[in-house]
């Protein structure tokens, strides 16, 4: 089984990931819910702020368990935050990407900065891309890792990095390494794994003209998201514009979107992303 959307509303949102049903806070579903009280009340995880952060389980779920998404397999695991390993309003980028990776004409390296758990990681090593997979977070890239071997892809071609990113690509400028796609999902804030810190409204530019100088010239794609308050799909798209200057190619943007089974689409970030239009 894989993940719904069940349901939102009353800042809340009601989701199945495979064979259980998390009930979690968003702030943004201001609207009335479309499902009956009784199936909220049955979720079988219950994650709230209002005291400290906080979840409450059915005796009969376990600690982790696993999801199916397009041939690979993701580790699901609540955390101390409310999240629990994945984002799914981001699947469709994935898509996107491997699709563009299966259209070349050669092998692509793909670079994916704050990687998190690794799916986007995953789903470009699985479209033939090699990888070069960046997390200041040594947990998570285990977890990325782990995920690897679930969806034996443990022998893929994946760098696995622990590193603050702002620092890990100046060494990458430095070492003259070049990518032909790289994706980001830059926090509101951030620290790396020696306590440096990450924050959006300071260091944006400079993580958007490092990732520039990272770009192959027969470079394929450019995919840029974020769940930051007033990073509107606008926003990131003259972000991005004025990042790939120079390289030809399209730019589009948009919400990040999880649409319902039943209920109401669920909005959840911004997205703008640029393909190349030379033929390699």
């Amino acid at each position: 089984m894989s993940y719904f959307l069940l349901d939102s509303g009353n800042q809340r949102k009601l989701e199945r990931f495979g064979p259980y049903v998390l009930n979690r806070p968003c702030a943004q579903a201001l609207w009335r819910p479309s499902l009956p009280e009784k199936e909220w009340k049955g979720a079988d995880g219950f994650f709230t702020r209002e005291q400290g952060n906080q979840w409450s389980f059915h005796p009969s779920m376990p600690e982790t368990w696993n999801l199916d998404w397009n041939g690979l397999t993701l580790k699901i695991a609540p955390t101390d935050f409310g999240h629990v390993g994945v984002f799914p309003e981001h699947s469709f980028l994935w898509q996107w990407m491997q699709k563009e990776i299966r259209a070349s004409s050669r092998p692509l390296s793909v670079l994916n900065l704050f990687a998190y758990s690794g799916a986007a990681s995953l789903a470009a090593a699985q479209a033939g891309a090699k990888v070069c997979h960046v997390d200041a977070s040594k947990g998570m890239v285990s977890w990325a890792r782990e995920n690897a071997r679930l969806s034996n892809l443990e022998q893929a071609p994946i760098r696995w990095i622990v590193d603050d990113v702002q620092k890990f690509l100046l060494r990458e400028i430095r070492r003259g390494v070049k990518y032909d796609g790289i994706l980001i999902d830059p926090p509101s804030f951030g620290r790396g794994k020696q306590g440096e810190t990450f924050k959006i409204e300071e260091d944006l530019w400079p993580l958007l003209d490092a990732c520039r100088d990272l770009l192959s010239k027969t470079a394929k794609f450019f995919l840029f998201s974020s769940h930051t308050a007033g990073m509107t799909p606008l926003v990131l798209q003259q972000l991005l514009s004025q990042t790939i200057q120079g390289n030809l190619g399209e730019i589009d943007s948009g919400e990040l979107v999880i649409p319902s089974v039943e209920g109401i689409s669920l909005p959840s970030g911004s997205f703008a992303r640029w393909k190349s239009c030379i033929e390699s």
